[in-house]
């Protein structure tokens, strides 16, 4: 599990789902995270790597372009596949707009999911949504099920 802010840190279970932090996001910090994760323990020839990540969309302004480039040259080259789970919010808030270019993740990440077929992710309403959709998303299929919808 690995959380993040502006900072990502790989955690336990009990922390990712329940600790609280507070700040600026940066999303390629988990990204970035997540590959060195992978680089330390799971080399690609001894793994079938599955990665899964949930966002409210949020993210520094200009940084989903270099996340879109980390995925693109470096995590889908290595992972059987990838699922992201963005939750539209509720309402939105016009000074997060102006901070963090609503949409820009949800943007980058459509144009990885045209490029790769085992890259898939969808938008939810709610928070609880969350896991029907990753059940939805990693469930067999004998044809790819990636994409965007």
């Amino acid at each position: 599990f690995i959380r993040h802010t502006h900072i990502a840190q790989e955690v336990d279970e009990e922390t990712f789902f329940h600790a609280r932090e507070t700040g600026g996001t940066v999303v390629s910090a988990a990204l970035e995270e997540a590959v060195r994760v992978l680089d330390e323990r799971y080399p690609g020839d001894q793994w079938n790597i599955y990665l899964a990540q949930a966002s409210d969309g949020e993210n520094a302004s200009g940084d989903s372009r270099y996340c879109a480039g980390l995925l693109h040259e470096t995590l889908l080259p290595r992972v059987q596949y990838y699922a992201y789970v963005e939750i539209a919010p509720e309402e939105p808030n016009p000074d997060w707009m102006r901070h963090f270019g609503a949409g820009e993740l949800w943007d980058a990440y459509a144009g990885v999911a045209r490029l790769w077929p085992h890259f898939a992710m969808r938008r939810v309403a709610r928070r609880g949504d969350i896991y029907p959709v990753f059940r939805e998303l990693f469930q067999r299929r004998e044809t790819s099920g990636a994409g965007v919808t």
